[in-house]
């Protein structure tokens, strides 16, 4: 019998958990997304803000749910 582990959960407010102080820089850059200036950075430490970041994962998800879609018709 295998047991089952939990599922993640996402943190409140949003899918992405940047509470952590390695998602903030004292410099500002522009975001990768909208090209405003933020003082987050993503994992990869480019400058993003959380809401960008997560509408991107948002339509990289929907893409390739699309994709799937498609292949498999």
């Amino acid at each position: 019998m295998t047991t089952r582990r939990p599922r993640p959960q996402p943190p409140p407010g949003g899918l992405l958990d940047w509470r952590d102080q390695s998602h903030w820089s004292w410099t500002a850059k522009p975001c990768r997304y909208c090209d405003r200036p933020t003082h987050l950075r993503d994992s990869k430490r480019s400058p993003a803000h959380k809401t960008c970041a997560e509408d991107a994962l948002a339509q990289q998800a929907a893409e390739a749910a699309d994709a799937y879609r498609t292949d498999t018709l």
